[in-house]
């Protein structure tokens, strides 16, 4: 396996020290799937951070996808998560051989916990988080995994992880855009160098129709979507938007050539209204 990838975007660099693209792509169930459109991005758009879940089910699709790319394995980054009905020990091993084996791959760049809560009886969210977070750090001792990972955390989450377990999560990917700002968790991450990387930036198409950001994207003689991908971007979280069409995926790349200035940025921030338009962890135990 490859120690370096070659991206031409900035990356972030994870406290094991190897560098993970800031912007990415993201796949999932919502607003559907297109392969050809994944392809695009990959192949001409330069996209190598390439997100799912066994629970999206795309799996072998993006298998396809890695072969018809012709772009080499070890310059992709691909992320792949644990479901909670798989949250046992040897369950989470057999999960991770199986999603690497539909994806057509012998190894993932990042594997996560998909979820805080568990869907098996008996025990404690928190046992089950537990035990099946050392079987990432397994995998991670192993080599199978670059770097290991939780989504949709809270701190709480965190705090007993980080009492419960050896490694540290290198990645905690929530959902974050311009309603959703959750500024306590980002700075917990920062102290506890845990990259912060956020899913729906664009808050499921809410946020490109805001005054605010309307505003600014004729401001900037950019588009919407581009203004709160940028914003994400600038507050140093890894993004990953998703889209099924083409054109949508080379606006969303083109944010490297422009900064939102401090008060626009403050701007956006002031958004905040604490919305969910995803998954809350937050009542979670």
């Amino acid at each position: 396996m490859s120690s370096e990838q070659t991206w031409s975007g900035p990356t972030v660099r994870l406290s094991n020290g190897i560098q993970m693209p800031i912007l990415g792509m993201g796949t999932s169930q919502v607003g559907g799937f297109c392969q050809d459109t994944v392809l695009f991005a990959v192949r001409e758009c330069d996209i190598r951070l390439i997100d799912t879940s066994k629970y999206n089910g795309f799996e072998v699709q993006l298998a396809e996808v890695f072969r018809d790319s012709g772009v080499p394995r070890s310059d992709l980054w691909v992320t792949n998560k644990l479901w909670p009905e798989d949250y046992g020990y040897e369950a989470a091993k057999k999960a991770f051989q199986k999603s690497c084996s539909q994806m057509g791959v012998d190894y993932l760049d990042i594997y996560m916990l998909h979820w805080p809560g568990s869907m098996l009886p008996g025990r404690s969210n928190r046992e089950q988080r537990a035990e099946a977070w050392r079987a990432l750090e397994n995998l991670y001792e192993e080599g199978l995994c670059r770097s290991i990972g939780v989504s949709n955390f809270m701190i709480h989450h965190l705090e007993q992880l980080k009492q419960d377990c050896t490694v540290v999560p290198h990645v905690n990917q929530v959902e974050y855009h311009p309603y959703q700002q959750p500024n306590k968790l980002m700075e917990y991450c920062r102290q506890e160098g845990i990259a912060f990387q956020g899913y729906c930036p664009l808050a499921k198409g809410q946020a490109v129709s805001d005054p605010t950001i309307i505003q600014l994207a004729q401001k900037y003689g950019r588009t919407p979507a581009q203004i709160c991908i940028r914003w994400s971007i600038q507050n140093g979280a890894i993004t990953i938007p998703k889209s099924t069409k083409k054109e949508r995926v080379v606006e969303n790349c083109q944010v490297f050539d422009f900064q939102l200035e401090e008060e626009d940025m403050k701007a956006i921030n002031g958004l905040h209204d604490g919305r969910h338009v995803s998954w809350d962890p937050t009542n979670v135990e």
